[in-house]
């Protein structure tokens, strides 16, 4: 194999494909990128056995071939050196290595065949549809932060995808839960995804997901089975990731129908004088207490240790007074993800789940648990 190609594409495809390679394996190859020559291109391949990352870069190619050398010393070698340079691969004879020439710079790397390189073959995937980047994006960024880390309860290591009829016409839901707290976002559904199974996203699926939305294209072609996902974005650059093999629960039924106190509040001075007050909360507790009268709420925290703080805040609310506690630092995650000047809390009583929207009816919902305080 003989390649010759630009610093900055052979960089920038790097940076998508070595992010999915973890830096400890007791798997050798799974350490590498599989690097491989063809046509006028060079693709380069990462896998962990649950997402697979593959993009092609345009090359100048004297000697088709393919090999595996470790993915993240390869990124670094290329990342250091000077921008605008060329960089060369080269592979052969017996020594099992393949050689990195740049200006005067040489490296010479330990290289697997790739023969024994994992192939996460996609298989058959009945459900394609193209969805709008900003669109797929806005699922994931509003709804991210929900996403549990709770092993045992695997099911919920996800984003939630799918699609159902409401009122309004067909709708692609993204729902995010950890039992806390839920996010449940929606968008129109595109054209074509009417019909696909519902499918949970890997929490690091979607964080690569999310990144490499970032990195531009307008549209997302997504392919679907019940057992995995591909999404393949502008420039060639396609990821294929297991999904999790399990029941989303029936979330419809912790999200609250009948809560009639609403409390209506400037989303920025609301945010701004939780993250005052919940200065001397316990990191353990982070309770803060919202006491409501007409027109008022009271912002309090107590701490036996570290004393106490209390806020007070002109607010839109005329049901009967309430006392209830919230973690603060749920509070502030999704005040984050709400786009309007306002917020809008609709509550029932303090041991009831309570639920907050930018404004009736918006498309990103979310249902928050209180905490005894």
């Amino acid at each position: 194999m003989r390649v010759t190609v630009e610093r900055a594409a052979l960089l920038r495809s790097l940076g998508h494909v070595h992010r999915v390679v973890e830096r400890r394996n007791t798997i050798p190859i799974l350490s590498n990128v599989l690097l491989r020559s063809e046509g006028s291109g060079l693709q380069l391949r990462a896998t962990d056995l649950d997402i697979e990352v593959t993009e092609s870069v345009p090359a100048d190619v004297a000697d088709a071939g393919a090999t595996t050398v470790p993915a993240h010393v390869i990124y670094d070698i290329v990342r250091k050196l000077p921008e605008g340079a060329q960089v060369s691969l080269e592979t052969g004879g017996e020594s099992g290595q393949m050689t990195i020439r740049s200006g005067r710079s040489r490296f010479a790397l330990g290289a697997l065949p790739e023969g024994d390189f994992p192939d996460l073959a996609a298989g058959e995937m009945p459900h394609g549809f193209e969805i709008a980047a900003a669109d797929l994006k806005r699922l994931i960024d509003k709804t991210q932060f929900a996403i549990s880390t709770e092993e045992t309860r695997y099911y919920l290591n996800g984003i939630y995808l799918h699609t159902l009829e409401t009122e309004g016409g067909p709708v692609m839901r993204a729902v995010a839960t950890d039992g806390h707290r839920l996010a449940r976002v929606e968008i129109p559904a595109p054209q074509g995804s009417v019909g696909m199974p519902g499918v949970i996203v890997p929490r690091k699926a979607v964080a690569e997901i999310q990144k490499l939305l970032d990195d531009g294209g307008e549209t997302v072609a997504v392919d679907l089975s019940p057992a995995k996902i591909r999404l393949r974005f502008a420039g060639g650059l396609t990821l294929i990731s297991k999904l999790i093999d399990g029941t989303f629960p029936d979330y419809q039924r912790v999200i609250p129908a009948n809560n009639d106190k609403r409390l209506t509040v400037e989303r920025d001075t609301f945010a701004k004088a939780v993250d005052r007050v919940s200065t001397i909360s316990s990191e353990r507790g982070r309770a803060v207490k919202l006491g409501l009268s007409e027109g008022r709420l009271a912002l309090s925290v107590n701490n036996p240790d570290s004393g106490s703080a209390t806020e007070e805040l002109d607010v839109d609310y005329e049901a009967a007074g309430l006392d209830i506690g919230f973690n603060a630092r749920y509070l502030l995650d999704i005040t984050a993800q709400l786009e309007g000047d306002t917020a809008l809390f609709k509550l029932a009583d303090p041991g009831s789940p309570t639920l907050i929207q930018d404004r009736e009816g918006a498309p990103a919902l979310y249902v928050l648990m209180p905490m005894r305080v």
